[in-house]
């Protein structure tokens, strides 16, 4: 009994190494992958900190010209710092909840920076100084990299989730311990899915 039991686990183990000789394994693909959503993920880092890097002028040259909108350029500089006290990099990719807590900051940043521009609407003086103009403008550009940046980066996860999903690769991925990788979510979904409400 004890013979035939080993027997069925010998052709077993067998049959999977054939499977994964045959089919090389996934080995490299998860590799290559792996390496792509770095790539990917550095890409957005670096968008992102762009951005950080123009807030300090934009804030001083809205402050010149309208001191009086304290509340929505504090909101700014905290979002900010919020963005600078987490230290993400590659590493970040391997735990959910730091991902999660960079994610909402960037979120964060992004609705001061809406708030701020909203503001700047009220100050035609403000609109009108040229070096506001190019701050907005770098400032436009990077929040388009960041969403040519993001896509790459979402993109690129959802190859290599799905392939470390596949079979046999999928076995290949528990034998060398690679996790899926998160990507980013729409915080407010329920929300965004409600109609628009149109009053008049």
């Amino acid at each position: 009994m004890k013979t035939k039991f080993l027997s069925k686990v010998f052709l077993v183990s067998m049959l999977v190494l054939t499977t994964l000789a045959s089919s090389n394994c996934g080995y490299n693909a998860i590799q290559e992958e792996d390496e792509a959503v770095t790539a990917s993920w550095a890409e957005v880092l670096n968008q992102y900190q762009r951005r950080a890097d123009l807030i300090p002028n934009l804030v001083n040259t809205v402050k010149g010209y309208a001191a009086q909108e304290e509340k929505v350029l504090v909101e700014v500089t905290k979002a900010r710092a919020g963005v600078g006290s987490i230290q993400a990099d590659e590493k970040t990719l391997n735990n959910p909840e730091l991902f999660k807590k960079y994610a909402q900051a960037q979120s964060q940043m992004t609705s001061a920076l809406s708030r701020l521009m909203v503001v700047v609407e009220k100050y035609p003086e403000l609109k009108s100084n040229e070096n506001f103009r190019d701050l907005q403008a770098q400032l436009e550009g990077t929040e388009n990299r960041i969403t040519v940046a993001r896509n790459r980066y979402i993109q690129s996860v959802q190859k290599y989730n799905v392939t470390i999903r596949q079979f046999p690769s999928n076995l290949t991925a528990k034998i060398f311990g690679f996790q899926t990788k998160p990507s980013f979510t729409v915080e407010n979904e329920k929300e965004i899915s409600k109609p628009p409400e149109v009053k008049f």
